[in-house]
Formats: structure tokens, C-alpha cells, sequence
């Protein structure tokens, strides 16, 4: 018995002694290398420990001291989680925690990481940052400041002087003509006028300061190695002459410019009586508009898609949820203004239609003529939209102003996309399958679950994503090697791909940095960016440290630094471990949940958990439903508001006392100080969703490897990683399209991906804003744009995602994805919507072969995928606000319900007074329709009104599980022929993945009134899948039906008098070497 106890005995001391030995220098070496000094001295005698008398079991003194040391160890442990070591200056309430600063963080909580799902990942006690890391000065937004100085009235403007002429426009100086204001910054006296005619459809307007050297330049001119610049092109000097702009200047009584419309006279915009103001922080000019103007664009922003004249846009890339008027994720300084013109018959005189609501007179003529602006800068800035004119103010930088005159939204666009922002990518043909996300699938299994219970139910399923829940401790390039491990993440991909469905991953913005204390919290990644300068910097030369989910991260530097070759080699590294297939990029703002450098004093501490409760955390339930949910489930939604009030209640207790607030707020101004710029507080202040710039995002002090600031290049972040992403993807996939999926976008970031609408919620105003938003998108060039289907914050319901899912399958990027913690939505989750996805899944999916068409063409001449129905119909003035119906390309119109309980909705069918003739998808009947009246569809839960245009040929291929599947699937052509008995279209095909194409083929298809349809092809690519049918909406009876002369059996003729569909099939085996092998006509 004494032997067992004395081997047990000396086992347990061994073992003790190593872990406690570890244990100790893991917390700090110091304390490891004193436990090995007293061990080493008990055990050569040279200090004597005292047996405990009458010990029970073990009686050694080195156990004694064992037990002893791991308690301190333990309770130093807790100390360090709860009191950190750092910094304890005080920082005023209120006052900017610098880019230089070490943010003091008091005393808080534990808290745990929580995974997600039904799994918690616990690693340690983990400090949480206090939400006062995140809190900034209380400012006044400048329009809403009734102290604000007005820079119209107090600065004296410009005046030109030394203008010579150039081969394409003219150049001039311009000079202070009074005595600086210094308003809002220090006045710049000397500035340099650049105007270019730059191309037959783009005028350039450039103001800069005449004085810029190293010491400056980043504070005024964007380099055209970020963002394209558009310079004059090749045959400018004779393409110009046909260019319909004008400019016009003037020194009466200050420098002002025009731009006018040469063939009509309308001035586009003018500067005319409103000064220009141009300091080291501050740049206002002011254009005059018409009464009522109709302007759209200026995104990114919740909103109509009419902008209005009485709204501000403010311009600050912030990752805010999606609040409605606010300034938000992306940022595109451009607008379409268009205007209505009534066109007397007889004189053929244009009269400018100015009524508020544009209505028209359907007993007469009108046009419309359109233009676009462009303004090429960076900074934050505000567009002031007012009754009579708009104002831009930015915080810095030039003024780079581009025209293109139109004069239809489909040349502007194509101007602006082709000559300015540049064109979007082509995508992979399986982007336009379906994809399933949320921010809660815990575990590859879960993963598996969702993948097979779409194949359950027959539901096409191409793209599965997972959110931060594969990361290891929400770690980029890194999966949790227990919930999400490589190997069995590779058995799960093999499966997957061999199902020809594809895997996306979240990939966010920011790269945790290890707890220098812990060897254990390597973090490779880190330390090869670090080695290479690949990380923003402080202006002291040390790591720009915020904090993001994993806590205190560092930022990739896109602009000064390594970090594009950084960013190629960890995608790809990753890659080789879990082979994805398109990258999701998200809190490229870039976010981060503390101001200033808050995590240089504090690494100590790392991982830390953010500052505000995540779902999941106790008080963070999420008990929102959609509007009208208490009418369709009233026990549901009594139940959900007495938690939700219980919650509230509770948190409310937990918190304590509101403090008073009887006194009125303290704003925080600031005045100019002469030659320096203030970046932390601009002494102007826009009106930012987050209020201090700092907040919520990297510190605009925070400084990149070439000197620049943040300050002056913060709306890039998002452009630029997307270009690296871009970048990455061609490394890992050679040779093929990369499939990038963006929050933060610029002008010109829809040729590297696309974008989703953020986190909107689960209400059916936001299935309504997701179609202005979407055609916002259209014009900044980023066509392949979706939202959260069914909403991404709050609980859907099934009536909601009912008719969400319907909506988005005609939207190019089609994903349901929604918040962790929040009720499940996946399309299965409830019977209808079940039906009601199959059902516009089938749609969607014969009409793939048209939506890649659509993206070949936008893709190459910069024109639209989805449509606003203004632009289609341009001479319709009562379409200037329509946004509750769009056109998919120019052929196929879309008319969903939009309203908790309804079961009609209201259409309007463009052009009909013109003899526009529309066929219902599911009926292939011509459309009754009153001129001048909407109609009322039906629309039972589960329908969503589709519409054929007449004039149109659709190719079209069949259902399938797959895009791959449906690719392989025989042809069929849908014919909707006009009231002339025409009608026209086109296919485009190619390989569906190549970045260059080693064969394409183009098809045109039209239909004749001598009752013929042609098609003829130009291009080497072999598509091998024949000719099933032909159906034609709105035929005659008829007559011989041949293809190529040869008689088409009369067993495939099928025509119905009384709708007017002829239904030409068995078509197979006369094109058993492809539809579009060669030229064809089908006669009836």
C-alpha cells in the first residue's frame, strides 16, 4: 500500500511540476524562471521545506508547494484579466484617443467567445473592451449647426487670370480675389484650372493648388495607380468636336463656370453667382438646378431611388447596419440628372417640365435628356441636394469633375464605366446560381445539414458560404481546427465540388495580432505581414493596432506598404489548406470597434471581446419580426414582445441608473489653425453616421508606409482590398475569373466584384429599398449586387421570405443570409416558401443564358443589368420615382409585391400609349391594359408577376440543381413579338470561367413580319446542346412551318387561336450538332 501511494505520489508531483512550470512562463517568464530556481533548490537541500504533520496522503513539501504556487499562478491570472497593465492616464470624457494613443481601458468584465450555433469556444477568462473605447466627442454635423459659419458670405472667391488655350481645352490660374476667410481651413491663393475635352462623350474640370510638392500632394491629388483617371484619348483633338458640352468661365463677380448642352442650350451645371472655396480642408462649389430636378445616384445610402431636394449625401465609408438617409458602406461621388422636356408638334420646341411629381399629359409629346458628374476625390464629403441647386463640400483633395452629356441614362452610364470608372467584371457563370449563408452554422456538419436539406426538397443550391464561424477565434487564413478543420473540411469540399457546387468564405479586414505574453497564440500570419510592412502605421512609425472580432488587429496597408504580395501569398497559402472557390470580403470601411490605437499598450490582453453585446451574449436576444407580424401570428408575437420587454427590463436593471442629462450638449468645435490641418476633428464637420471620424473606424491620423494619411484616402480601404483580392484569386486560380463578393466599394471597385447591400433587417421596407439600392448599383458600375434575402438582422417570418426569396432570384446575385442568433431562414425552413423559390428558381433559370448575356454586355460596353423603368422608357415623365418595379435587361419586367398582407399589387406598363405590348410569363397572353392606368395583378402568396416585353427573343435553357446541370440541358427559344410582329435578341457563350476566352460565340436572333426568325452566329465555341422548341407569343395562325426549308412534323406544331402562342417543338433532331452550330431560320 505504502509503495502504491509513494508512486502515486511521485507521479502526480512530476507531472505537476512540468505543467506548473509551464503554466509559469506562459503567464510571464519572470515568475516561470523563479519556480525553476526554488525547485532546483529544494531539491539539492539547499532550502528546506517543513512536512505537514499528520498529512492524510501525500505528505511531500514540494506537493505543499506545488498547491501553493498553482493558486498564486491562478489568482495572478485572474488579477491580469481583470486589471490589465496598462496605461492609466486619464483620457477626458469625450477627447480623441489619437492614432498615437494607447487607449486607457478601466476595469471590466469576463466574458467568453461565443461560437456559433449551439457550440461556445471558451479559451480563457477574456477581457471586454468598455463600449467607451468606441465613444467619441460630441460634435454638431455643420447643416445642422445654427452657429455654423456660411463660407458663401464671409470668402471672397476667385479670380481667373493667365488663361491659355490648349490643343483640347485650356488652362488658367486662379487667385484669391479678397482676403482669406480661413473658415474652415487655410485658404489656398493660388490654384491651377485645367479644362479638357477629353473624348467625343467626357469633359474634364481639374482645380488644384499651384504650389504642390512632396510635402503635400497626397493632401490634393489621387493617384491614378488607385483610382483611373481619365486622360484625354488618342483622337480627342477631332472625337471632341462632336462633343455636345461647352464650357463657359467668368470672373463676374468672382470666378464662376458653365457647362451647357451645345444642341439645346440647357445649362448642365453653373457655378454662376456662388463663389469657390478651396482650403487645406475644406473645398465648397455650388451648381445651380432646375425646379424639381431629378437626380439619382450619390450612394451609398438607404434611400429612393429619386434623390430628392431636400436631402444631404454624405460621403464617409462607415460600417453602420444599414440606416436609412445615412451615409454607409460605399462611396461613389456621381449622379444621373435627367430632364423632361414637353415637345410642342409643330414648332418642335422643348418646354422644361418642372412640376414636383412630373406627371405627364398622355395627349402629348415629351423627351428627356440626361447627363452625368463624376467628382474624382477621396475625402469625406457632403452633397447638399436643395430646392434650387446642389452644393459639394469635401474635406480635402481637388476638384477632379467629369461630364458626360448623354444624352440617355445608357450613355452616360456607358461614358462614365468605359472612359472613367472602368467596366465591371465578367463573372463565373455559377455566381447566378443560388447561395445559402448565415452567421451561425457551427460546425461542418451543420454546414453539410443545410447543403444536403436543399437536395432534400429539390431546392437548387449552388453556393454554400460560411460567416466568422470557421475561423479560428475569429482569425483570418486560419479555420478553428476543431469545428471547422482542414481535413474534414476537405472531405466536405471533395463531396461538394464534385456536386459541381462551390464553397465562399468570409475573409474580413483587419489580422489579429498575438498576445506577445502567450506563446501559445501564434498567429503566422501576422508575423509575416509584419515582416514584410505590410500594416498601417501610427505617425510615431509603430503598428496601427484597433479592434475587430478577434480583437486588437492591425490594418493592411493597400497604398504605401507590402501588403498586396502579403495578401497573394496568405489567399493562397490558405487555399492549399481549404480549397474555396470565390472570397467574401467583409468591414472593408474599414471597421474597427475602438478609436485611435487603443490595442499598442494593451496586446497583453489579446483575444479581446468587443466593446457592445454580440447575438448570443445574455441580453442580446433578438425578438424582431417584420411589420404586420402580430396580424399573421398574434400568440408568436405576444410571446416574442413580453421577452423582448423582459429583456429590456433586465438590461435595463443590469445597467443602473441613466445618468442626468438636464444641461444642453457641449459640441465639440474647432477653429483653423494657419497651415495645419486638424485630421482627428476637421474644424468642418459632416454629418457621419458614426459622428467623430475616428469612430467606429481606423483614426484618421493613422498613417500608411508613404507618408499619407488616412484622413485622405479612409473611402479607399474597400476599393483596395478588393483589388488585392482580385489580385489573390488570379494566383490561386490561374486563369480564371475571380468570384469576389464586397462591402466597401469606390468608383470603379465592379472590376474586381461585386457587392451586397450589408445589414439590412428582416421588414418589408427593406425588400422594397433593395430594389432602389440595386439600381444605385447599375449606375456605379457594380452590377452583380444582391442583399440579404429575407433580411440579415431580426427574425424573418414566412410570409416576408415568401416573397423576398421571389424578388431576389431576379437580382444577378441571388443570397439568403441572415444574423447569428436570429430564427433559421433558409428556403426550406417553411412549406410555401418552399414552392414559391422552386417556382421563381424555374424562372431564374431558364433565363440564366439572358442574364449572362447581360453581364457580357455590360461587361464590354459598360450598359445596365437590372433597369429602372425610367430608363427604358425615357420620355415618360411619370416614371422619374418609379422603384417599386424594374427590368431585368431590356426584356423582362418585374413586379412584386412589396406590402405585409397584400395579395394584388399595382403595376405600371411603360409605353403602352407608344404601342409597347407586354405577355405574362406564366399565361404567355398579350397583357389587357388601359392606357394610362395601373393595373391590378393578382398576386396570391406565392406568385410574383413577371413580364415579357413584346420585341424581345429569349434563348433559354431548362431548370436544373445546378448551373452546370442546366448548361447541359437542350435549348428552347421564346419569341414576344411586338405589334409589328418583330422582335429581336441575342446570346452570348463562352466557357463560363476563363478570364480569356480561347472561343466565344455570339448569336442574334430576330424575328421578321413575313413571319421568320433568323439566327446567325459569329464566334468558334462549341455548344453541343440542340434545339428543343421554339414558342412565340402573339402569332398569326400558321402556315408551313420549316426550319432551314424542311418541313417541321406536324406533330410539333401546336398553336392556340385563342391566345396566340404557337409552340414549334421536336426541334432536337433537326439540330442534333447544337442549336448554334449554324445559321438558322425557323418560317411559319
Amino acid at each position: 500500500m505504502d509503495f502504491a501511494i509513494s508512486g502515486l505520489e511521485h507521479l502526480f508531483l512530476w507531472t505537476s511540476t512540468i505543467f506548473i512550470a509551464l503554466q509559469a512562463f506562459q503567464l510571464t517568464h519572470w515568475l516561470g524562471w523563479l519556480y525553476l530556481a526554488f525547485l532546483v533548490l529544494a531539491l539539492t537541500g539547499t532550502l528546506k521545506l517543513r512536512p505537514l504533520p499528520g498529512a492524510m496522503v501525500f505528505h511531500s513539501p514540494l506537493a505543499l508547494f506545488n498547491a501553493f504556487f498553482y493558486f498564486t499562478i491562478l489568482l495572478s491570472k485572474f488579477s491580469h484579466a481583470q486589471s490589465p497593465d496598462v496605461d492609466t492616464t486619464a483620457v477626458p470624457s469625450g477627447s480623441l484617443i489619437g492614432a498615437t494613443s494607447a487607449t486607457t481601458l478601466p476595469t471590466a468584465g469576463t466574458a467568453t467567445i461565443a461560437a456559433s450555433g449551439t457550440e461556445t469556444t471558451t479559451f480563457r477568462p477574456i477581457f471586454t473592451v468598455p463600449s467607451s473605447a468606441d465613444t467619441g466627442a460630441t460634435l454638431i454635423p455643420n447643416i445642422n449647426d445654427p452657429n455654423a459659419t456660411d463660407a458663401q458670405t464671409v470668402c471672397p472667391g476667385y479670380s481667373g487670370s493667365n488663361v491659355q488655350r490648349t490643343l483640347n481645352g485650356l488652362t488658367a490660374t486662379l487667385t484669391l480675389a479678397g482676403s482669406a476667410c480661413n473658415v474652415y481651413g487655410t485658404d489656398i491663393e493660388s490654384l491651377n484650372l485645367t479644362v479638357e475635352y477629353q473624348s467625343a462623350n467626357r469633359l474634364s474640370v481639374k482645380i488644384v493648388p499651384t504650389y504642390i510638392d512632396a510635402s503635400n500632394s497626397s493632401q490634393y491629388i489621387l493617384p491614378s495607380t488607385l483610382v483611373n483617371e481619365p486622360t484625354v484619348e488618342a483622337d480627342a483633338s477631332t472625337a471632341s468636336l462632336t462633343n455636345d458640352l461647352g464650357f463657359f468661365w467668368s470672373n463676374e463677380p468672382t470666378f464662376s463656370f458653365s457647362v451647357v448642352r451645345m444642341s439645346t442650350g440647357d445649362i448642365l451645371f453653373s457655378s454662376f453667382g456662388t463663389k469657390l472655396v478651396f482650403e487645406n480642408q475644406f473645398v465648397e462649389f455650388v451648381s445651380t438646378l432646375p425646379e424639381n430636378y431629378n437626380l439619382y445616384g450619390l450612394g451609398e445610402v438607404i434611400h429612393g431611388l429619386r434623390l430628392g431636394n431636400n436631402f444631404t449625401r454624405t460621403l464617409y465609408a462607415a460600417d453602420a447596419g444599414d440606416p436609412i438617409d445615412y451615409n454607409i458602406y460605399g462611396s461613389h461621388a456621381f449622379y444621373l440628372d435627367t430632364r423632361y422636356y414637353e415637345v410642342d408638334g409643330p414648332t418642335g420646341n422643348l418646354t422644361l417640365v418642372t412640376s414636383g411629381d412630373n406627371e405627364s399629359d398622355p395627349t402629348k409629346d415629351y423627351v428627356s435628356y440626361s447627363h452625368g458628374v463624376y467628382n474624382r476625390n477621396s475625402h469625406g464629403q457632403e452633397i447638399l441636394l436643395r430646392p434650387s441647386n446642389v452644393t459639394w463640400r469635401q474635406l480635402g483633395g481637388s476638384i477632379d469633375l467629369y461630364f458626360f452629356p448623354g444624352p440617355t441614362q445608357p450613355q452616360v452610364t456607358s461614358a462614365y464605366l468605359s472612359g472613367a470608372a472602368g467596366l465591371p467584371a465578367m463573372q463565373q457563370y455559377f455566381a447566378f446560381g443560388f447561395h445559402q449563408c448565415r452567421w451561425g452554422y457551427a460546425n461542418w456538419s451543420v454546414v453539410q445539414d443545410v447543403v444536403d436539406n436543399y437536395a432534400k426538397f429539390e431546392i437548387p443550391l449552388e453556393n454554400i458560404w460560411t460567416d466568422i464561424d470557421y475561423m479560428k477565434e475569429y482569425r483570418d487564413f486560419d479555420n478553428d481546427p476543431i469545428r471547422f478543420n482542414y481535413s474534414e473540411g476537405q472531405q466536405f469540399l471533395s463531396t461538394l465540388h464534385a456536386n459541381n457546387q462551390h464553397y465562399i468564405p468570409i475573409v474580413d479586414s483587419a489580422i489579429y495580432v498575438p498576445n506577445p505574453t502567450n506563446a501559445s497564440d501564434a498567429y503566422p500570419p501576422f508575423d509575416r505581414g509584419n515582416a514584410t510592412g505590410s500594416f498601417i502605421l501610427n505617425p510615431d512609425g509603430s503598428l496601427y493596432i484597433g479592434e475587430v472580432w478577434p480583437g486588437y488587429t492591425v490594418f493592411p496597408d493597400w497604398i504605401g506598404g507590402g501588403a498586396g504580395q502579403w495578401w497573394i501569398d496568405e489567399m493562397t497559402t490558405w487555399h492549399g489548406e481549404i480549397s474555396f472557390d470565390g472570397i467574401w470580403i467583409d468591414m472593408s470601411e474599414a471597421s474597427s470597434f475602438c478609436i485611435g490605437s487603443c490595442g499598442s499598450n494593451n496586446l497583453s490582453m489579446n483575444p479581446v471581446h468587443p466593446g457592445f453585446s454580440l447575438p448570443g451574449d445574455p441580453g442580446a436576444g433578438i425578438f424582431g419580426y417584420p411589420e404586420g407580424f402580430n396580424l399573421t401570428n398574434a400568440t408568436e408575437a405576444a410571446s416574442a414582445s413580453a421577452a423582448a420587454a423582459s429583456q429590456s427590463s433586465a438590461n435595463a436593471a443590469s445597467a443602473g441608473p441613466a445618468p442626468a442629462t438636464t444641461a444642453a450638449p457641449s459640441y465639440l468645435r474647432t477653429t483653423p489653425t494657419p497651415g495645419v490641418r486638424n485630421v482627428e476633428y476637421p474644424p468642418y464637420v459632416i454629418n457621419n453616421v458614426q459622428g467623430e471620424l475616428a469612430v467606429h473606424a481606423i483614426a484618421p491620423n493613422a498613417t500608411h508606409h508613404d507618408g499619407t494619411q488616412e484622413y485622405d484616402v479612409h473611402n479607399l480601404f474597400g476599393h483596395q482590398i478588393l483589388n488585392a483580392t482580385y489580385q489573390a484569386l488570379l494566383n490561386v486560380f490561374p486563369g480564371k475569373r475571380p468570384f469576389i463578393i464586397g462591402r466597401s466599394t469606390f468608383p470603379g471597385s465592379g472590376m474586381f466584384a461585386g457587392h451586397w447591400g450589408g445589414d439590412n433587417f428582416s421588414l418589408w421596407a427593406y425588400m422594397y429599398f433593395s430594389i432602389p439600392q440595386a439600381l444605385s448599383f447599375s449606375l456605379f458600375g457594380i452590377p452583380m449586387f444582391g442583399v440579404d434575402t429575407c433580411g440579415f438582422q431580426g427574425n424573418s417570418d414566412e410570409e416576408l421570405c415568401n416573397r423576398w426569396m421571389q424578388l431576389s432570384a431576379f437580382f444577378p446575385f441571388y443570397r439568403n443570409h441572415n444574423d447569428l442568433n436570429s430564427i433559421s431562414q433558409e428556403a426550406y425552413v417553411w412549406s410555401s416558401v418552399i414552392d414559391a423559390t422552386k417556382t421563381a428558381m424555374a424562372i431564374r433559370f431558364q433565363l440564366l443564358p439572358y442574364i449572362y448575356t447581360l453581364f457580357y454586355q455590360a461587361h464590354t460596353t459598360g450598359s445596365t443589368v437590372m433597369r429602372a423603368m425610367a430608363w427604358e422608357y425615357p420620355s415618360d415623365p411619370n416614371l422619374v420615382n418609379a422603384d417599386r418595379q424594374f427590368f431585368l435587361g431590356p426584356a423582362i419586367l418585374v413586379t412584386p409585391v412589396l406590402d405585409q398582407g397584400a395579395t394584388s399589387v399595382d403595376g405600371i406598363f411603360p409605353g403602352t400609349g407608344k404601342g409597347t405590348i407586354y405577355y405574362d410569363w406564366y399565361t404567355q397572353t398579350q397583357v389587357d391594359i388601359v392606357i394610362g392606368q395601373n393595373l391590378t395583378i393578382a398576386a396570391p402568396l406565392g406568385h410574383i408577376p413577371v413580364y415579357i416585353r413584346g420585341g424581345y427573343v429569349l434563348p433559354m435553357q431548362q431548370p436544373a440543381m445546378t448551373t452546370t446541370a442546366a448548361r447541359a440541358t437542350p435549348w428552347s427559344v421564346l419569341v414576344a413579338l411586338s405589334t409589328e410582329g418583330t422582335a429581336s435578341g441575342s446570346l452570348y457563350l463562352d466557357d463560363g470561367s476563363s478570364l480569356t476566352q480561347n472561343a466565344t460565340l455570339y448569336v442574334e436572333l430576330a424575328a421578321t413580319s413575313s413571319s421568320q426568325l433568323w439566327a446567325s452566329g459569329r464566334g468558334m465555341f462549341m455548344d453541343m446542346n440542340p434545339l428543343s422548341n421554339v414558342t412565340i407569343l402573339g402569332a398569326e395562325a400558321p402556315g408551313n412551318v420549316t426550319l432551314n426549308a424542311s418541313p417541321v412534323a406536324a406533330s410539333g406544331v401546336s398553336y392556340n387561336a385563342s391566345t396566340k402562342v404557337l409552340i414549334v417543338s421536336g426541334l432536337d433532331s433537326m439540330t442534333s450538332n447544337g442549336a448554334w452550330a449554324s445559321d438558322w431560320v425557323l418560317a411559319w
